[in-house]
């Protein structure tokens, strides 16, 4: 018999995430299975939220209308943490690895707060308050995909934190401008008042002040870095498999960050992806460096998380 859900949820992921489908391939097949769910949700929630169909296109909606959505969001995901029969394919899928993996509703209804911050239009003042963004829409969602490959140990979630910090710091480094123009700033202010920058969406979107917000984009970026490193040395935490398909998606995720800093301002010309040959390459070195820390690394401490921002 078809799985109805699952398979919404792997066409989910299809159209939604390149790089997140490829290294989902390198799971076993239950938390693969697992990771899909998951995926369906975070994506529809977003969506729903911005007017798109995962991550194209775009409706405008009202204030009114995005507080409405927002409402019913919290609304469904707490009935299926509850265990009630779900209608939605992307709530009975969410409903499924919750329970299947003890999610706590918290950690759920934390990733809707940082829909919230946009519907409300938060401004991100410090480099303090960008990091409580990135932990709603990123951080808790590497906590929870933990979870579903089976990690507990608190440490180890502390990593998994960390790696979805760094994508989110990545995304945001990346989508600069095209945020700027759907009116929203996630870039500190008070680092884009350093450069000379007005921190609003106007000023950042102006072509004059490129060279300028890439500054602050560079300095965005060298924060990710301790935080990928710190992801890094949270492999040896996850079954082989999961370490392999994490090590690869930290590969891809890194590497667009670092093509945003050495393209300069022309790296938003166009969206920043990872070429095909240097993904196949990214994912080959994935899985030398899980095996690295699976193995070779596996009779040593990992060294002590330095003092980074985290919330968990």
């Amino acid at each position: 018999m078809t799985d109805a859900v699952l398979a919404a949820s792997k066409a989910s992921i299809v159209k939604g995430s390149k790089s997140f489908r490829s290294a989902s391939r390198l799971f076993e097949p239950e938390v693969r299975e697992d990771a899909w769910l998951l995926y369906a949700w975070c994506r529809a929630c977003d969506d729903e939220i911005d007017g798109q169909d995962h991550g194209f296109g775009h409706e405008t909606l009202s204030t009114e209308e995005q507080r409405r959505r927002l409402e019913r969001l919290y609304d469904l995901t707490r009935r299926a943490m509850t265990g009630e029969a779900m209608t939605e394919p992307t709530f009975s899928a969410f409903q499924r690895v919750a329970l299947r993996h003890r999610l706590p509703e918290r950690w759920a209804l934390d990733m809707i707060d940082g829909f919230r911050m946009d519907v409300e239009r938060h401004d991100y003042r410090t480099i303090d308050d960008v990091m409580a963004y990135c932990w709603h829409v990123a951080g808790v969602v590497g906590v929870m995909m933990a979870r579903v490959m089976g990690v507990t140990d608190p440490e180890v979630l502390r990593r998994a934190q960390d790696l979805g910090l760094a994508f989110q710091l990545t995304n945001i480094s990346r989508d600069v401008i095209e945020d700027a123009q759907g009116g929203r700033v996630y870039l500190p202010a008070d680092w884009l008042s350093e450069a000379g920058v007005d921190p609003t969406p106007e000023a950042v979107a102006d072509p004059v002040n490129r060279a300028a917000v890439h500054s602050v984009t560079r300095r965005l970026l060298d924060a990710a870095e301790p935080f990928y490193d710190s992801a890094r040395n949270g492999l040896r935490g996850l079954p082989f498999r999961s370490s392999m398909a994490i090590a690869a998606a930290r590969g891809v995720y890194r590497e667009i960050g670092r093509k945003v800093a050495r393209d300069g301002p022309a790296a938003w010309k166009q969206r920043v992806s990872v070429g095909k040959s240097m993904k196949l390459w990214l994912f080959v070195r994935g899985t030398l460096i899980a095996i690295w820390t699976q193995v070779l690394s596996r009779g040593h401490p990992p060294p002590t998380r330095p003092a980074l921002w985290t919330k968990v």
